[in-house]
């Protein structure tokens, strides 16, 4: 009675352990197949994520300023250039002196020329001078008295040749000598009178035009001095030297270039399809490398289309339209000390704000 009771339970307890064998066996093969498909889900996902996602268009541009090539009026050679690569000057110092004798020694022609016009001018203002006067009133006297002469001897001469003790040619010299007397008092007369006169109202203008013209030529030649010596229109920054001390120079040739370091925008070559939307005033930040990648904050203040150098064509063959190429100056909306022409900005044109 007793031993069948011991089978059945021998064949349970065989049967619980198959059926924990079989559940382990599952739960083993079911752990790799959760695992593929969470990695079958990431993958489908982080697909999904970059097929839809839009692709950063990054736009690089440069940093730039205004730049200035300074340049002479005149010729000569280059004596001294007081100023070195980089240094930062003040509005009015010297960059460059030019030397050039010529044009001194003319200068010094041109102070002689004022000096004689001047005093050409105050001879003429002081008159005639008081010795000269005596003596034109003397020629003057002597004049009168030859003619009172003249006048007694001519009419004692007559007086004979109408009484027949005189020949006719002898009244005929009296009367020529007469004649000769009276000329020779008007003569002295206007003498003495131009004495006392003094000189002429024009000839006052012709003294004083002298002495302006005079002065004009030292101020002609006084500029072209000044211009020995280039300075600088405002405060800036050398960036180039162009010649050295020895160098002979000729007008409009530069011979310093500044950049205006408060003048600094940067600058973005653009196709016109991404210019689209773009206007003057709108606002982006940009980043600069050589400052940290520093974000800068710029203002659009000019959009303008650059030149072409080839021949234009309306459309391409395959259909798609010539793009042009547009020229963006932003300026910084602060100011940014550190930023130089030749620095680099880029910036996601799709994510600008």
């Amino acid at each position: 009675m007793h031993m069948p009771a011991s089978g059945e339970e021998a064949q349970s307890t065989s049967d619980v352990s198959r059926d924990r064998r079989v559940q382990n066996t599952r739960a083993t093969t079911r752990v790799p197949s959760i695992i593929v498909g969470i990695v079958a889900a990431v993958v489908v996902a982080l697909s999904v994520f970059y097929l839809l996602r839009l692709e950063p268009l990054l736009v690089q541009g440069e940093a730039d300023a205004t730049r200035l090539d300074i340049a002479a009026r005149v010729d000569g050679r280059v004596k001294e250039i007081p100023v070195q690569r980089g240094q930062n000057v003040p509005a009015g110092a010297v960059l460059v002196r030019i030397d050039n004798p010529e044009t001194l020694a003319k200068h010094e022609q041109m102070k002689a020329a004022m000096a004689v016009a001047g005093a050409q001018l105050a001879n003429v203002l002081a008159g005639t001078r008081a010795e000269v006067i005596a003596a034109r009133k003397a020629e003057l006297e002597r004049a009168q008295a030859a003619l009172v002469l003249a006048q007694k001897t001519f009419d004692r001469t007559n007086t004979l040749t109408g009484q027949g003790n005189a020949p006719q040619a002898r009244l005929d010299q009296v009367t020529d000598a007469l004649h000769e007397s009276e000329r020779a008092v008007d003569q002295a007369k206007s003498a003495h009178d131009q004495a006392v006169n003094g000189y002429t109202k024009e000839e006052r203008a012709i003294a004083r035009t002298s002495v302006e013209k005079a002065n004009a030529d030292i101020q002609s030649v006084q500029s072209i001095i000044d211009q020995l010596q280039v300075y600088a229109p405002l405060a800036s920054q050398v960036y180039q030297r162009n010649v050295e001390p020895g160098e002979y120079v000729s007008p409009g040739v530069p011979l310093v270039t500044l950049i205006d370091l408060a003048d600094v925008w940067i600058h973005f070559d653009l196709r016109e399809d991404l210019v689209k939307g773009l206007k003057v005033g709108d606002r982006f930040d940009v980043h600069i490398p050589a400052l940290a990648d520093r974000s800068v904050t710029v203002e659009v203040k000019l959009i303008a289309t650059k030149g072409e150098y080839a021949s234009w064509r309306a459309t391409r063959a395959s259909g798609d339209f010539d793009l042009r190429t547009f020229s963006i100056r932003a300026y910084p909306v602060q100011p940014v000390p550190e930023l130089r022409p030749g620095m680099s900005a880029y910036l996601d044109w799709r994510s600008r704000q």
